[in-house]
């Protein structure tokens, strides 16, 4: 695991309790340098501050997002919504406003890479979804679009495949959050944004959606 934080006291305190939990954590305090470390290590996850010398955190996960999936929680000392909106656009899995409790990032650490690593359902119990010329093919994890294949995150398709398996039912964005991210407390806004992807890669009016519509004052709904 990288971090990337140019404040060494709490650098210090987040590499010690993540090595204190079982992970082999390294360190760099500069944009750039936290860049070429995540390509050269292939670390398993990068936890990424926003204010960095050299290189913002958003340019850093911007190129990292170019060329790996490794998965990114962003730090910010700024709890502004539009930078937490710009970085999950940009990729980040998830986002932590300082000052960050230790033991909270240790646990969204574990959520995230438990999401990574495995299917929460056992790969050849995920079904094969198909709405209109909308397919997913769940085994292979593969989505097509009128025959031609759409490219999806890994979250964005667990977010459709949720869905499209529970059609006619709204559900709040902090059920989606608890039921596809793992987590009961969090960023709504991290909802808010995969919907918004998952709208521009799937339909033909994202601005007017016609299969993944919102349920004012509830949520989001599969409508097909």
């Amino acid at each position: 695991m990288l971090i990337v934080e140019d404040d060494p006291t709490i650098a210090e305190v987040l590499v010690a309790y993540l090595e204190k939990d079982g992970f082999d954590v390294s360190w760099e305090d500069d944009g750039e340098r936290g860049l070429a470390a995540a390509l050269a290590e292939g670390p398993d996850l990068v936890v990424l501050d926003l204010m960095l010398p050299s290189l913002d955190g958003l340019e850093v996960c911007r190129r990292l997002r170019e060329v790996m999936s490794v998965p990114v929680i962003m730090l910010t000392a700024r709890g502004e919504e539009e930078d937490r909106i710009v970085g999950l656009e940009l990729g980040a899995d998830d986002y932590l406003t300082k000052p960050v409790s230790p033991r909270e990032l240790v646990a969204r650490v574990r959520a995230v890479l438990r999401r990574t690593r495995e299917p929460r359902v056992p790969r050849g119990d995920l079904p094969i979804l198909e709405s209109g010329d909308l397919r997913v093919d769940g085994p292979a994890r593969v989505v097509t679009l009128a025959g031609r294949t759409v490219a999806l995150t890994a979250r964005e398709l667990e977010l459709l495949m949720y869905l499209m398996a529970r059609p006619w039912v709204a559900f709040r964005r902090e059920e989606l959050l608890e039921h596809v991210w793992g987590y009961t407390v969090g960023d709504l806004s991290t909802v808010t944004v995969h919907v918004r992807r998952l709208r521009e890669k799937i339909e033909a009016e994202p601005s007017a959606p016609v299969r993944l519509t919102t349920v004012w004052g509830v949520g989001y709904r599969w409508d097909g």
